[in-house]
């Protein structure tokens, strides 16, 4: 999408795809290697709120073998071959929250008795919208809050190995490291999104669990980076 092109406001209950490319850029664009249908909570011009139900079927790497990729030894983990498979989301639901041109998006999870855990900031790529979702790129590095306002760098030993793979270059990692410290800022300030009260919502149970569309790698997204 282009940022001369419109793309409508989402409704809340609307069911959208929300998608990450895989970081092996590929001939004529980039593919997709995470999909997950959610259901749209909240769309406005400051922040886009989506729903990830438990059960919902996604798209996820998986090594070629049929390893999963979190089993893979860290050496290898980002140059073995690799494929995708559909799963379903398992666990609890989760809740994304992100702001247009953040390169973060902030997940909330609870226990299955609906008390708070945490929220994850997923450092990534601004979500780039399209007519059916929005698409992104994971930057490896993360970080964990927690209720008494405490917080911890998450996997800065994949964001390491992701540079040395050649997945990620100087500069782009210089940038995620920027925009980590953009996270940790507004965390120590108790900013939006986590002073806004969003560990008390919950879904409506009406909503249906969204399908996993047989189309749901249609119209690749290339990246400004």
């Amino acid at each position: 999408m282009t940022g001369t092109e419109r793309v409508e406001r989402w409704a809340p209950g609307d069911q959208i795809l929300w998608r990450y490319r895989d970081h092996a850029r590929s001939p004529g664009g980039a593919r997709v290697h995470i999909c997950r249908p959610v259901t749209v909570v909240r769309d406005t011009p400051e922040l886009l709120a989506v729903w990830l139900a438990a059960g919902t079927e996604c798209v996820k790497p998986i090594l070629a073998d049929g390893t999963p990729v979190h089993e893979q030894p860290l050496a290898t983990r980002y140059t073995a071959p690799r494929t995708v498979v559909r799963d379903r989301w398992f666990g609890t639901g989760v809740l994304k929250l992100a702001r247009p041109g953040e390169p973060w998006s902030v997940w909330l999870f609870w226990d299955p008795d609906w008390d708070f855990k945490s929220w994850y900031v997923n450092l990534e790529e601004p979500r780039v919208r399209w007519a059916g979702g929005v698409d992104s790129e994971d930057h490896f590095l993360d970080i964990s809050v927690f209720p008494d306002r405490s917080w911890v760098w998450r996997d800065e030993d994949e964001f390491a190995e992701a540079q040395r793979a050649g997945l990620m270059d100087a500069r782009t990692a210089r940038r995620v490291r920027a925009g980590g410290a953009g996270a940790v800022a507004a965390v120590r300030a108790w900013g939006a999104p986590f002073s806004d009260g969003w560990e008390h919502w919950r879904p409506d149970p009406e909503w249906p669990v969204p399908e996993l569309p047989a189309d749901w790698d249609r119209t690749p997204v290339r990246m400004a980076s």
